[in-house]
């Protein structure tokens, strides 16, 4: 009987990690999904977000939808702290409320940057830009609305879907024979359907252990270095040069070292994190 599936409301359902939880819908057919993009549910209206979940029964709510123009960020501030703040503890206050379950999804950007090892959910916090500020202040929302969520951190997210770096790569190196990128900015890419399975893993076991953890595809690497692998297993001919950030500028100032460890979610859920050049294989083949 369909009643008894759980239902798993997800937002931000056009982004690249929503639609990866739409590719998921059918391996994992013991669930109802809903998907919401901002226009179909505002989840910045309380109100709005409330009367929804008195209507229909739900367990489980990841929260997806994030303002991520990270330099658009710092002229649209208010709009920023609306979607990835605001609106994330609303979400996180109702989901308490009519006790639903609550995943929500932040950013390596929360942290200063200036690290010399993987940073652990312990480490001090300090956003370098308004983007990370927004997402810090949806943090601490979230976390005082709602002491059963999850909160996971991830990092240079890339999909076969949306726009992302690996996308853009891939357009730029066919359409010109040289190109440069920033080689002195360290992370981890993160394949947005790892991490989207990753999660039904946690529903599917049932293993709701709330807190903060951070998950990455295995690795750190620098743009320069992902853009190479990006040529090297697409087969392009565009010869990929190393600049340093300071000849890049942009609006928006980044982390020079933003990797996450995820030892904390490996050990807490049981689950095994891919290496970042495998899961990288796997997307450019889609594409």
């Amino acid at each position: 009987m369909s009643d008894s599936k759980k239902t798993i409301l997800v937002t931000g359902a056009n982004g690249q990690l929503g639609t990866e939880f739409r590719q998921l819908e059918n391996i994992y057919p013991g669930y109802n999904f809903l998907f919401f993009s901002r226009d179909e549910l505002s989840i910045s209206e309380e109100d709005a977000v409330a009367k929804y979940f008195s209507f229909n029964k739900i367990e489980i709510c990841i929260n997806c939808a994030a303002y991520t123009a990270v330099d658009k960020a710092e002229t649209e501030k208010n709009t920023a702290f609306e979607i990835n703040a605001a609106a994330a503890g609303n979400l996180a206050k109702v989901c308490n409320e009519y006790g639903v379950k609550f995943i929500h999804i932040s950013t390596d950007y929360v942290f200063p940057g200036n690290g010399e090892r993987p940073y652990r959910e312990t480490d001090d916090t300090h956003p370098i830009n308004v983007y990370a500020a927004s997402k810090l202040e949806g943090e601490k929302l979230v976390a005082a609305a709602n002491a059963h969520a999850i909160i996971i951190r991830t990092s240079w997210v890339y999909s076969s879907f949306g726009k992302n770096f690996v996308k853009t790569m891939l357009r730029l190196m066919a359409e010109k024979e040289t190109i440069g990128v920033v080689s002195d900015q360290m992370g981890c890419p993160t394949y947005a359907a790892d991490l989207a399975e990753a999660i039904m893993q946690i529903i599917d076991k049932n293993n709701f252990v709330a807190g903060v953890y951070h998950y990455c595809n295995q690795g750190v690497i620098s743009w320069f270095e992902f853009a190479t692998a990006i040529k090297n297993i697409s087969g392009s001919k565009c010869l990929v040069n190393p600049i340093a950030t300071q000849d890049y500028p942009t609006p928006a100032m980044r982390p020079h070292y933003s990797a996450l460890d995820t030892t904390k979610f490996s050990d807490t859920f049981h689950i095994v994190i891919p290496a970042w050049e495998d899961s990288l294989r796997k997307c450019i083949a889609l594409l």
